[in-house]
């Protein structure tokens, strides 16, 4: 794993950062996660460390960058997890996904964080979970007054309101960890009387 983050800090692609990846690989053990779509591959970083929690995980990712794509494909097949994990070559917002999965991992465009959730909320089964990744954005999204950047303001903006819009989301409930980059973690409101 040490080659992957090694040409990821080389080549300034960002994964998700170690407290945030342990906090991740230990909700798939606790929670018995099978089924995994992850929208945002990179270089397939996230996807094999899901993957190596245990034999039976299946995941479907999707990238949307070539050579991104290309890297993941050889990472994927160093690991001999070919099998395992397929490789969906195409932009998220316009890729249809079929079947339904325990969690979905959204770690892509921030900026598109709320279209990613609306569109792939149906592929969540009833008792799997979305979490997403970077909602503190190395700390901006709490102080966003310091940012001088118009279009990082704009992106800050954009997490904040996905993570609004979270909170008062009436048909999920998300809980908010200050972990790694910050993660959240979202599940199906269960309605009593319903």
């Amino acid at each position: 794993m040490g080659s992957l983050e090694e040409y990821a800090k080389k080549h300034n692609v960002p994964i998700i950062q170690k407290e945030g990846l342990n906090f991740l690989l230990k909700f798939i053990k606790q929670n018995n996660i099978k089924n995994i779509l992850e929208i945002g591959t990179a270089i397939g970083y996230s996807a094999i460390n899901m993957a190596l929690v245990s034999n039976d995980i299946q995941i479907t990712t999707i990238e949307r960058d070539p050579h991104m794509y290309q890297e993941a494909i050889k990472n994927i097949k160093k690991f001999n997890l070919g099998n395992r994990i397929n490789v969906v070559f195409g932009d998220a917002l316009k890729t249809q996904i079929e079947g339904k999965y325990d969690l979905i991992f959204i770690d892509a465009a921030k900026a598109q964080y709320i279209n990613f959730f609306e569109k792939y909320k149906i592929n969540l089964s009833s008792n799997g979970a979305i979490i997403t990744d970077n909602l503190n954005f190395h700390g901006l999204t709490n102080h966003p007054e310091e940012i001088h950047s118009k279009n990082l303001k704009a992106l800050v903006r954009k997490i904040n309101n996905y993570k609004e819009f979270l909170k008062t989301n009436l048909d999920f409930t998300t809980e908010f960890y200050q972990i790694g980059d910050g993660i959240a973690v979202t599940k199906h409101n269960i309605r009593k009387g319903v």
